[in-house]
């Protein structure tokens, strides 16, 4: 939980580009990139953004620009990272459950291709057979931590291909002969215990040596960033030792050096971010004290899709006497930022800003309730840069057609 920019930074940034408003340092970003570059050093590793925790162009472009390669679940996020810069061998398509159309095409556009599936394998093969390399994405029913909402390891999860269905598997790429050069496994989000997520990474490595042809093992990521005072994030230097030491005695074993692949998200770029709003209502009731923000969960629905903590400063009186809060927003329906939260005295006009603003926020945003999205500010070299403009009405209605003449002179009888 990194606060890092100064209180009258933010302030004056609220001031000039208005609430609710989004702000990334740039600067966290880079030191958590660095900070897993060095845990990792000495090994032959590639991280790859996972751009499904905040998307913007600019983002991506700055990830580019510190050598990463890039995570996709979407064709258009493939579209974007190219769009972004990156080169289609440094992007990794994983979708999930889409249709072979969409892998079709993420294979015109020369990305690298993850099937988790063996029926989509098996359409795979039928149309390429070994032509198109592709990884394959497996399941190593590991309960690796985090809300069951964003824990995609275990044995009910959608996700991957049971380490049980190994030889229905090895049929498959028999029969059409598939060439596999990758192995990935990702078993979620908040992963605090390092052995845990390594137990999930020896059965990868196990299953490797089925595969006579791979060039990387895919790990996924899922490392945890501490969301409230006092909490540990992921011990990456842990990781990263352990680790290294494991995919080296692998590599040996296998008799080739192959690339050690971490496709994290969050974790380089949660802590960068900062969300900002403004208190339009103090609301007494007989049994809660509501602050009532100019925001809701169609902009930052964390805390209603996975009862997360977010940290809240109140900018505007820091040092005012500690008072307890249920924070709100304006959407027509249960709409809770923060139950029961003891903050400085809030009042009506306050700035209030949510820490660990960066990752799935923006990303999931939308326009329920017609609201409209807010702007994204970055800091970048000391300056900041508006990298995503607030949304106006005319955006809202940018898809929608005028069909208002099939109504007219037609009245219906009730």
């Amino acid at each position: 939980m990194n606060h890092q920019i100064p209180t009258e930074q933010l302030l004056d940034l609220a001031d000039r580009y208005g609430t609710p408003l989004f702000v990334y340092d740039a600067g966290i970003m880079k030191k958590q990139y660095d900070r897993l570059c060095n845990a990792f050093k000495g090994q032959r590793v590639k991280f790859n953004y996972a751009c499904k925790a905040l998307g913007n162009l600019n983002v991506m472009r700055l990830f580019k620009n510190m050598g990463t390669g890039l995570d996709t679940v979407s064709i258009e996020e493939v579209k974007l990272g190219l769009m972004a810069g990156f080169e289609p061998q440094e992007i990794l398509f994983t979708p999930n459950c889409v249709d072979i159309g969409e892998i079709a095409e993420a294979v015109e556009l020369g990305v690298r291709i993850n099937i988790d599936n063996l029926s989509v394998l098996e359409q795979f093969g039928g149309r390429y057979g070994n032509s198109v390399p592709v990884c394959v994405r497996m399941n190593p029913h590991i309960m690796a931590g985090g809300h069951q909402k964003i824990s995609t390891g275990h044995i009910d999860s959608k996700f991957g291909i049971s380490i049980h269905q190994v030889r229905h598997l090895q049929r498959i790429l028999k029969h059409y002969h598939i060439r596999v050069n990758g192995l990935h496994m990702h078993t979620g989000s908040d992963i605090l215990d390092v052995d845990v997520f390594l137990r999930g990474a020896q059965i990868l490595l196990d299953l490797a040596f089925e595969f006579s042809d791979l060039e990387y093992i895919d790990f996924g990521s899922g490392f945890k960033v501490p969301y409230r005072p006092g909490e540990k994030g992921t011990h990456v230097e842990e990781l990263g030792e352990k680790m290294g030491a494991m995919f080296k005695d692998f590599c040996n074993q296998y008799g080739k050096e192959l690339s050690l692949v971490f496709e994290p998200g969050k974790w380089l770029v949660s802590e960068a971010g900062y969300f900002l709003v403004k208190v339009n209502v103090i609301k007494h009731t007989t049994a809660t004290v509501f602050a009532g923000v100019n925001s809701g969960f169609n902009h930052f629905i964390r805390p209603m899709f996975y009862d997360a903590y977010h940290h809240i400063l109140n900018l505007s009186n820091p040092l005012g006497t500690e008072r307890i809060y249920t924070v709100v927003g304006y959407i027509c329906e249960t709409d809770t930022f923060a139950w029961d939260r003891p903050l400085p005295e809030v009042r009506e006009g306050d700035i209030l800003c949510f820490l660990n603003a960066g990752a799935y926020l923006y990303s999931m945003a939308s326009n329920y309730n017609a609201r409209l999205k807010p702007a994204e500010v970055l800091l970048y070299g000391g300056t900041d840069y508006l990298i995503s403009r607030r949304q106006t009405l005319d955006d809202l209605l940018a898809t929608t057609l005028d069909c208002s003449k099939i109504f007219e002179n037609q009245l219906y009888e009730h």
